[in-house]
């Protein structure tokens, strides 16, 4: 996918039935289908069956088992609540007959209330900065040729790291990363496709950051590496196809398992999302090497 229309059009469910619906997936260079894609389908499965004047504000959810990139999956849509401010839904995405991803969205009426936020990190502004593209290109001769078929592979997304570590070198890094992102190419003003979007990108960058620590004794091709859970708490408009800063930590690892949390920001510095992401992390098998 080159473009975010691409990536629109992938997350443009079929439906089936009521409260049923059927997707397709694309890869990102992994042998099964990316998390953030199955995480964005589902929550648009959900915002199909909910009242437009509903806002998504947080997501809950589990990554059940790898999902067939050759397999189309049926997302389930059950509805647990409408009230007079929330609304909530579940979602399982199906493949084979059993579940792979399970989802509780939940759904508000635009309210007023207090307002208050942290600030946003000091970091380079994404004009200033080189893309995964331009890095694959600038240090082709020093990075691994893998890593260089990752960097270059076509996404919907741009990213830009503010921080420029190489994953190829031994070295040993602080927790923490920034980069800025948007999509690439310019989004409907449907913010709840924007909310997707941003569900889909969010996924990115995350379990890497959880490596930095150990990157002096392994690296993330040595690793078995995959999302086990994923929440997500949006908190003010934004747009996808505008420049958003993710500010990524790492607070733990321990038992094969790292811990991330982000905070996502626009370019003049208002908070928009908050994510917080736990990973498998564990030496491959000899045959997965």
């Amino acid at each position: 996918m080159k473009t975010v229309q691409e990536l629109l059009a992938l997350l443009d469910l079929e439906p089936i039935e009521e409260n049923l619906f059927r997707g397709h997936s694309k890869t990102v260079g992994s042998k099964s289908v990316f998390g953030g894609q199955v995480l964005a389908q589902s929550l648009i499965a959900a915002m199909r069956t909910v009242p437009t004047d509903r806002v998504l504000h947080s997501l809950h959810s589990y990554f059940v088992l790898p999902g067939d990139l050759e397999r189309p999956i049926v997302f389930q849509v059950e509805t647990i609540r409408d009230g007079g401010s929330f609304t909530t839904r579940r979602v399982k995405a199906i493949q084979k007959g059993e579940a792979i991803f399970l989802m509780s969205a939940s759904f508000q009426l635009v309210q007023e209330g207090f307002d208050h936020q942290i600030a946003m990190p000091k970091v380079s502004r994404p004009e200033e900065l080189p893309s995964w593209e331009e890095l694959a290109a600038q240090f082709a001769e020093m990075i691994p040729e893998s890593m260089k078929r990752f960097l270059n592979l076509d996404r919907p997304i741009e990213f830009r790291p503010v921080e420029l570590i190489n994953p190829a070198l031994p070295i040993k890094n602080e927790p923490f990363r920034h980069i800025w992102m948007k999509g690439k190419g310019e989004m409907p003003n449907d913010f709840r496709l924007h909310q997707a979007v941003l569900a889909y990108t969010s996924d990115y960058n995350l379990l890497t950051t959880a490596v930095q620590p150990h990157a002096d004794v392994t690296s993330f091709t040595q690793l078995q590496m995959a999302s086990l859970d994923h929440a997500m708490w949006f908190h003010r408009p934004f747009r996808m196809d505008e420049w958003l800063l993710y500010a990524i930590e790492s607070p733990s690892a321990s038992n094969a398992r790292g811990f991330t949390r982000g905070s996502i920001f626009t370019s003049d510095g208002k908070l928009v999302a908050s994510v917080v992401q736990e990973g498998l992390m564990r030496p491959k098998k000899e045959q997965e090497k």
